[in-house]
């Protein structure tokens, strides 16, 4: 049986250059809809580039952490061609 961070990772690499998905949609699709929060700690704990952990942001719109600092996260989100629209 896999860890459920293993699944998590799973999801996370799939995401496609441009595209995000937020912290809960990477929680349904790990299988546990519930984990939100699990998903940030696991990801800030991430230190491989093949998974793609800046492509997570928040339900809210928002970018959310990254662990190399959120201007990096929206700096390698507009290079990959996906345009930040914060909430105001």
């Amino acid at each position: 049986m896999k860890k459920f961070s293993e699944k998590v990772y799973e999801v996370v690499k799939k995401i496609p250059k441009g595209k995000v998905l937020t912290y809960k949609e990477v929680a349904k699709r790990a299988g546990n809809p519930n984990a939100s929060r699990a998903i940030g700690n696991i990801l800030h704990k991430n230190h491989n580039p093949e998974i793609p952990c800046h492509r997570v942001i928040r339900s809210d719109g928002n970018l959310g952490r990254y662990n190399k600092g959120a201007e990096k996260k929206r700096e390698i989100l507009r290079k990959e061609g996906w345009l930040y629209k914060p909430l105001k």
